[in-house]
């Protein structure tokens, strides 16, 4: 432990008792002392930490944080005397990102003289983020909100139903909670409701005995059984079959259920997260969904924001989709500053997922590396941005790539992966059955 200047006896004692990151920082923004976990986080020992600007240790910038458009807790400490906790994008030894909450605390020294007492709560950093798909990249206020709300909810045990709109990201939320909950060592088992046909609902549920119906030939273990000591995870719930929800909402009660065609009876110990883009009290009104049901599933509520809300974050998002997408081809690609500024004024109706689908499409187009704002077309764009498919002639007998054609391309191996399903597909392309039908018509897929 070391301290610039020795602050006084009360003030090192405190600094010492605390078991997480934990900074003493002066009117001048200097630290003034630091613990071992505040300099462990930055892979620095204490001589290299304290007599320094926090903002040089924790940003990796010579001004303070505020200057940047941050919340800044040491601003509002010194000229209001009073707490505060604000949610920020710290950087570690290595300069990757990590979302932490920072909670300020005035602090008086023997003398009267006011330090800011900084305790740092570290969220997640880009690798806890990170699953097989996609990452939960951000720092707009919005984000950084969510992910606090999610890190806090992972230590309980209740359900959660997370709210948002197609494509925000809801499946990677459920797999942060799992994450970072008591669950973590257990299994994460996630089902799209909407892909799955009634007449099979409850076998996928909880499970069939061999001979339970026609063409039955086996005993199979249901998604409670195999999530068992972890999260099933209900990805659009509203679209659970009516018939459906009684039987699920005795399993939830009672934690007991039967294999289809069985008479044991089973015990699962099973966290559930579900999602929807629905409003389910909506559909409650309607008696498309069980009220008791909802109740049991909404034990907490979480809203996702989408894509318009955090603009900010596109420029990191285009950049880590560009990487997988790169890696897959073998090939690195870049954004132009017009093909960028043209990403970060559309509104996303389809959020995450669109802006996936443009950049693939981009990619799909490109040939130097470089994509151009002419490469980056949205579903909204006026009908002839969807050039036909040129005819061969004998001098070209390969006609070039058109983005009619890969997209065609695209929605018929969607389709047949998906068994035809045409709400799924609509979904992983992030627009509507309406917009899709559309699509089927003019690409002649229907």
């Amino acid at each position: 432990m070391t301290t610039m200047n020795s602050p006084p006896i009360q003030l090192q004692s405190l600094i010492d008792l605390q078991e997480g990151p934990f900074v003493l920082i002066d009117a001048d923004y200097r630290i003034v002392a630091a613990n071992r976990a505040y300099c462990e986080s930055y892979g620095q020992g204490p001589a290299d930490i304290v007599g320094r600007h926090c903002h040089e240790v924790s940003h990796h910038s010579p001004l303070p944080c505020h200057l940047h458009g941050e919340d800044c807790p040491h601003q509002r400490v010194f000229a209001t005397g009073q707490p505060c906790t604000v949610l920020h994008t710290h950087y570690d030894q290595d300069n990757r990102p990590e979302h932490v909450r920072l909670q300020g605390h005035p602090i008086r020294g023997a003398n009267g003289e006011l330090y800011l007492g900084e305790v740092m709560t570290r969220l997640a950093s880009p690798q806890e983020l990170d699953c097989d798909t996609m990452r939960m990249i951000g720092q707009a206020p919005a984000f950084l909100e969510c992910v606090d709300n999610l890190t806090r909810l992972a230590a309980s045990d209740a359900p959660i139903l997370l709210y948002g709109e197609s494509g925000v990201g809801k499946e990677l939320a459920a797999e942060f909670v799992h994450k970072h909950s008591d669950r973590s060592h257990g299994p994460f088992v996630a089902v799209n409701c909407a892909a799955i046909a009634e007449s099979v609902f409850e076998s996928e549920l909880f499970g069939h005995e061999r001979g339970a119906f026609t063409g039955c030939v086996g005993r199979k273990r249901g998604l409670f059984e195999l999530a068992h000591g972890g999260i099933l995870f209900l990805d659009e719930v509203g679209d659970m079959p009516l018939s459906m929800q009684p039987k699920l909402l005795r399993v939830l009660e009672t934690g007991e259920f039967r294999r289809v065609g069985g008479i044991e009876t089973l015990h699962a110990d099973v966290r559930i997260l579900s999602a929807t883009n629905r409003d389910l009290l909506e559909m409650v009104q309607a008696g498309r969904f069980r009220e008791d049901l909802y109740y049991r599933l909404a034990g907490i509520d979480v809203t996702l924001p989408p894509l318009r809300h955090r603009r900010q974050d596109i420029p990191a998002l285009a950049e880590a989709l560009l990487e997988r997408l790169a890696a897959a081809r073998g090939k690195r690609y870049r954004l132009s500053r017009e093909a960028l500024a043209k990403l970060e004024t559309h509104d996303y109706p389809g959020n995450i997922r669109e802006l996936r689908n443009v950049l693939q499409k981009a990619v799909a187009l490109n040939s130097n590396g470089l994509i151009g704002a002419e490469q980056i077309q949205f579903d909204n764009a006026p009908e002839a941005a969807f050039a036909a498919p040129l005819p061969a002639t004998a001098d070209d007998a390969v006609p070039p790539a058109t983005l009619a054609g890969i997209e065609a391309e695209h929605i018929r191996e969607l389709l047949a992966r998906h068994g035809g399903h045409r709400r799924t597909v609509a979904d992983i392309l992030g627009i509507s059955e309406r917009t899709l039908y559309r699509k089927l018509q003019r690409y002649g897929l229907r």
